[in-house]
């Protein structure tokens, strides 16, 4: 089957390269010329582990291709993904849906032949019913189906997800856009993967439904966290009992310095929107934002407490700083609220990050970019773990805290624990609801 992706960012570029793993004849279709060419020369625009070996396969068996020209991509296409961005809108926090209708009016436009217009991007409940409108309106004539397939892809390890899934959603309206949505998961249905074929509009609520779910026990987690600091709990040793029980389950209940990335913000935010629109409150979501900002918040706190109360004139190194190992991702990232408080504050900054410099530089204005973890730890006053890379799990404490000027660690991710501190010779040490280490 050939089908056609519309957009090459995060979700339509894997979305687009593992169908094509499927056998499907694939064309990824991107109005940015020099976006193209890159893909088109073998060059992956963005990090994710084992994409640019797929890509390199596919395209040199015939599978993929990448164009500029959807004329091209949607000649003899059965369908048509649209993957474009939802970003959060300024002002309301609903999700802006201009580039999904725009993409729709064009495929309208353009196609020749029955086709069903997949939503692949995360859009509000009721979109693809609007898309559908817009369609008819743009082209009467033109013989079509709408579908909604959510994506639940994780970044670092999207291409298992999709090749191995939890589920499959599909939402259609009718059994001739079943049909076609069967066919190009067919390599799935026959692995005995879940296909959940439901009605546009659960299959929207579906996905918001899900992150809104993952954040809230992200979130709980971290809020159980600083009570723990409190009372002299260990977090760790709560969620794994917690997570011991079979009907809460141990993902996702590890503490940290908030949630961040692509999805969790902006699909929180616009789930909430939602509710507000049709007088059905998402309470439990409005608060999950409010206390996901309070965490980051926290965390400023806690290094500012390890800096005696100023971070004037120290020097602080951070190791990590996108929203999660394994992707160049830094989109709500908690470093992108933490490391301005201590540029802010006077701190000199070192940063670190196996793959965060490219998107960083930018969105990090103020600091110094280190190869290492021990060259971002030299004569520094403080060490602050943001994101939990390999390369940070197994550091030679020792030889981080021998060539600080004050060996201090804050480490947010829990990755150590007070003992692997004091042996190697941290005088402080603080983790996320555990109990600190103060040797002064």
């Amino acid at each position: 089957m050939k089908i056609a992706v519309v957009g090459t960012g995060y979700v339509g570029l894997v979305s687009g390269v593992c169908f094509s793993d499927f056998g499907h004849e694939v064309v990824c279709v991107d109005k940015d010329a020099d976006k193209v060419a890159r893909l088109k020369s073998g060059e992956v625009p963005i990090y994710e582990p084992g994409l640019d070996e797929l890509i390199a396969k596919n395209t040199e068996a015939g599978r993929l291709s990448f164009t500029t020209d959807l004329t091209e991509a949607l000649e003899g296409a059965e369908a048509a993904f649209i993957a474009v961005g939802t970003p959060t809108r300024r002002g309301d926090g609903h999700a802006d849906l201009t580039y999904v209708m725009a993409v729709a009016e064009e495929i309208a436009q353009t196609a020749k032949d029955y086709i069903v217009i997949v939503t692949k991007s995360t859009v509000p409940v009721g979109t693809n019913r609007k898309v559908k409108q817009v369609v008819q309106k743009a082209n009467p004539d033109l013989d079509f189906d709408v579908a909604s397939n959510p994506e639940f892809l994780r970044e670092g390890a999207a291409i298992d997800d999709f090749m191995r899934p939890d589920r499959v959603v599909v939402g259609v309206q009718t059994d001739r856009a079943a049909d076609v949505m069967a066919e190009i998961y067919r390599p799935l249905f026959l692995r005995d993967f879940p296909i959940v074929t439901t009605d546009l509009e659960s299959a929207e609520m579906i996905k918001y439904a899900a992150n809104a779910f993952l954040a809230t026990k992200i979130t709980f987690i971290n809020e159980m966290a600083a009570l723990c600091e409190k009372v002299g709990a260990d977090i760790k040793q709560v969620s794994k009992g917690m997570g011991l029980d079979g009907r809460i389950g141990n993902k996702f209940l590890h503490a940290g310095p908030g949630y961040g990335g692509s999805c969790f913000p902006k699909d929180t935010k616009a789930l909430a929107r939602i509710g507000q629109e049709h007088a059905a409150p998402m309470q439990i979501t409005e608060t999950v934002i409010k206390v996901n900002e309070e965490t980051k918040r926290r965390m400023i706190d806690k290094l500012l407490d390890l800096c005696d109360g100023s971070f004037n004139g120290k020097l602080i190194a951070v190791l990590g700083v996108t929203f999660k190992p394994n992707t160049d991702d830094m989109r709500d990232a908690p470093s992108l609220s933490i490391v301005p408080a201590l540029v802010g504050g006077g701190a000199k900054v070192r940063v670190t990050d196996p793959q965060g410099r490219h998107e960083g530089e930018a969105l990090l204005p103020g600091v110094n970019w280190v190869e290492d973890a021990y060259k971002a730890a030299r004569k520094a006053d403080l060490v602050v773990i943001l994101t939990e890379w390999n390369e940070f799990r197994g550091l030679d404490l020792k030889k981080i805290a021998r060539h600080m000027n004050t060996p201090r660690l804050a480490d947010l991710r829990n990755i150590y624990s007070v003992k692997d501190a004091k042996r190697a010779g941290f005088e402080r040490y603080d983790s996320i609801g555990r109990a600190p280490l103060e040797t002064n």
